[in-house]
């Protein structure tokens, strides 16, 4: 009888241990997911006490009922520890569903032919009294093979699945959860097949184990690589958007040359008639009317200081590019204070500087508008050989954070009851960091400001305090 009671014992930790190791898993698999990376412990702890509260309850759960509510349950509390991409919670909830019945699957072939062959030896026919520890010995081994199986899974998913904080449609989500809904449609079959067989025969059937063993691996696998194939894809479209962003700025750079070589034109011909124009003064000014001099010398003034422009950085192009950042600044009634200047004689190229200047003040003019006290500041100085850009800009709104390349995918407000990702955004532009029509992918235009900081060694900071976004980009010049 103590033997017994010491059996059911075991018997009923078991489930409670497995739970605590599926539990494990999903905290592994659902943290890169989340916003913040601790939550993913409190949906592993809805997990585990769902799973255990249906083991507990009276009522009569089978385990594939099990396995959806607590998938579900995980879905559920993923959604309210971070609303947002409702898509890839309901990925991570169904293939750990599926995870868990392949691999328990696997666990429990190896554990029955583990077993048979164990207890059918010499010296347990010889050693009765072993029983129950080659029992514990063999749940040991089932929960570590379980664990183990679900641990290189989520692995080989994590390493994979690249796009975690992308936004996903429901096409996607389709496309990815069709491998598991498959895959255990297809177990749950051979699980008829194999059980029934057990049942008429009172004895396992090798075919059927290595089968279903052969087939769970090879689901898993199927899952795997159909997320190489979506990531692949996903990466394909993020660079048609980049290269389609880089041709937009290409463009906007040949419009700012043709400006500037316009600008040549119209101090060429203003240096041509200059003789004429000393001429006249001079002639006014021998015939004593001083007040005619002085109205034409002003007026010839201005017009060499708009044939010039106001800003003088050091370079035609960025002049350019400031004075028609400027101008659309006073437009929109923001302070614009400008302190740059283009590092002349180094190794810099002024396509680099352009594309740092269109992406990073485009920018702030978009997410600047809406502060009581608007303004964008811009300033450059350069130490040995280190050149830096400081962009600072007035910013009411919050920021959402890509974990993988730490830049700010979006600068909308989430106190309208939206979810980030939603149609509802924050001033002219949902992401902060694009500046340009493709504002509903992620954020280039940062991305593109890093890219060329790379290029010289260098890289981006972003700082936001006290209702300010600076962003400081380092150029090293050897």
């Amino acid at each position: 009888m103590v033997q017994d009671e010491i059996y059911r014992t075991a018997a009923y930790m078991m489930p409670i241990a497995e739970s605590l190791a599926a539990g494990y898993c999903l905290f592994r698999l659902a943290g890169p997911f989340m916003k913040n990376k601790r939550h993913s412990f409190y949906v592993s702890a809805v997990y585990i006490l769902t799973m255990l509260a249906l083991y507990i309850a009276p009522l009569c759960f089978n385990t594939f009922l099990s396995y959806v509510a607590g998938a579900f349950a995980a879905f559920l509390a993923m959604c309210r520890m971070d609303r947002r991409n409702y898509g890839q919670k309901a990925f991570v909830a169904v293939t750990f569903f599926s995870l868990r019945w392949f691999t328990s699957a696997m666990a429990e072939v190896l554990y029955d032919k583990l077993y048979s062959f164990a207890e059918n030896t010499n010296y347990m026919l010889t050693h009765p009294n072993m029983s129950f520890a080659l029992y514990v010995g063999v749940c040991v081994f089932y929960l570590a093979l379980e664990l183990l199986f679900t641990v290189v899974s989520i692995w080989c998913i994590l390493k994979n699945y690249v796009y975690k904080h992308a936004q996903m449609s429901k096409k996607e989500l389709l496309v990815l959860v069709t491998p598991s809904f498959m895959g255990v449609v297809g177990y749950r079959i051979i699980w008829y097949y194999r059980y029934f067989y057990i049942a008429e025969s009172q004895k396992n059937s090798d075919i059927y184990d290595i089968l279903s063993l052969f087939y769970c691996a090879v689901a898993i696998i199927t899952i795997v690589v159909v997320i190489v194939l979506y990531q692949s894809i996903k990466a394909g479209q993020e660079e048609k958007l980049q290269n389609e962003l880089l041709a937009a700025q290409i463009s906007s750079i040949r419009q700012h040359i043709e400006q500037v070589e316009n600008l040549y034109q119209d101090i060429r011909g203003i240096r041509h008639d200059m003789t004429n124009h000393l001429i006249t003064l001079e002639r006014l000014y021998a015939g004593k009317k001083t007040e005619e001099a002085i109205a034409y010398s002003t007026e010839l003034k201005a017009v060499l200081s708009e044939a010039a422009g106001r800003i003088n950085s050091g370079n035609p192009v960025t002049d350019v590019i400031l004075q028609e950042m400027q101008n659309k600044a006073e437009k929109q009634e923001i302070r614009f204070d400008i302190d740059f200047h283009y590092p002349a004689g180094s190794i810099v190229n002024v396509f680099d500087i352009s594309v740092i200047l269109n992406n990073a003040l485009q920018n702030a003019l978009e997410n600047t508008s809406e502060s009581e006290a608007p303004y964008i500041s811009i300033l450059s100085y350069r130490r040995n050989n280190a050149y830096m850009i400081e962009i600072s800009n007035s910013f009411t709104g919050t920021l959402q954070w890509n974990p993988e390349s730490g830049l700010p995918v979006t600068s909308k407000r989430e106190t309208d009851g939206h979810a980030p990702g939603s149609d509802h955004g924050y001033g002219h532009n949902h992401s902060y960091g694009q500046g340009n029509r493709y504002s509903h992918s992620h954020g280039y235009g940062l991305a593109n400001i890093r890219r060329v900081a790379e290029k010289y060694a260098g890289d981006v900071a972003i700082d936001l305090r006290d209702g300010m976004f600076c962003l400081s980009i380092l150029l090293m010049m050897e």
